[in-house]
């Protein structure tokens, strides 16, 4: 148990959520700019955020307008708190070159200290009408991954580690032990309830991943995609070890129709009852060892 350690709370804001599953799911900049301040008023001390785009074409998938959007977002947010840690998501129409850029542009703009970087290719499905999976292949070669790894030291960006499969934690494992990791790895284990992929959010899943980061000095934490972490077997468990917490209504599935920030107060509250304090977010960069 380690009862006085620090909790890192993110917050994934909306991702592939709509307004007809949650009324309540911010979609427009405003909206995510308000759901972000309230958060971090709260104490989260990361948030990941989707941005809408007006169609799927090629030049709204530019990195350029995708980094311009995150732009418009990060000045508002970073106006009230400057120590917010804020990322955005893939440029999912582009070419696995675009899928990065518009992160490299932020943080040469300034904007971005950490970046996500997804270590491997999975399958990511749900059951269709017919109980069949169905979805997207996200994919990443081992020379595209390197590449990966090279720009976020290159831009001295933190990397937001995003493990679907157990190969995923592997492969960054391989990195860590031949000391080319960069800093301020932050590993987020994802388990997959509504969402298939991966490992569902069971005791022997988390126990799985422990095993394999046992004796490992990296920060982690779980996230529940398509499901509630919060109310999962899982979540008391990973905090009790020394674990952090992902939120949001971009991984929500549950019966409630909540908030951001409801989720939000409810990782708090089960931090206070653990006995573990939330991290200041002034701290959080020394926690996570940020370059």
């Amino acid at each position: 148990m380690q009862k006085n350690k620090p909790v890192i709370i993110e917050v994934a804001l909306n991702g592939s959520t709509k307004k007809r599953e949650n009324r309540y799911v911010p979609i427009s900049q405003t909206e995510i700019v308000k759901d972000a301040l309230d958060c971090l008023e709260l104490g989260a001390q990361i948030v990941h955020q989707h941005d809408r785009l007006e169609s799927d074409s090629e030049a709204e998938r530019a990195p350029e307008i995708m980094a311009q959007k995150s732009r418009g977002i990060y000045e508002k947010i970073l106006a009230v708190y400057p120590d917010a840690l804020l990322y955005p998501t893939a440029n999912w129409g582009g070419s696995t070159e675009d899928r990065w850029k518009h992160q490299e542009i932020l943080a040469d703009a300034g904007y971005l200290q950490m970046a996500y970087l997804d270590p491997g290719s999975t399958n990511i499905g749900i059951i269709n009408s017919k109980g069949i999976p169905k979805g997207i292949t996200y994919d990443h070669s081992y020379e595209e991954i390197e590449r990966l790894f090279s720009l976020a030291k290159i831009k001295k960006l933190a990397p937001s580690i995003s493990i679907f499969e157990p190969g995923f934690l592997r492969t960054v494992l391989a990195y860590w032990q031949n000391g080319s990791l960069p800093r301020g790895a932050f590993i987020k284990l994802y388990f997959g309830e509504q969402l298939i992929f991966g490992l569902p959010p069971t005791q022997t899943a988390l126990e799985a991943y422990l095993e394999l980061l046992d004796g490992i000095a990296l920060p982690w934490g779980i996230a529940v995609l398509g499901g509630d972490v919060i109310a999962s077997d899982i979540a008391e468990t990973a905090l009790r070890c020394g674990g952090h917490l992902r939120v949001g209504l971009e991984d929500y599935s549950g019966q409630k129709t909540p908030r951001n920030t409801e989720l939000v107060q409810e990782a708090i509250s089960l931090c206070a009852d653990v006995g573990r304090p939330l991290a200041d977010r002034g701290n959080v960069k020394r926690i996570l060892d940020f370059p």
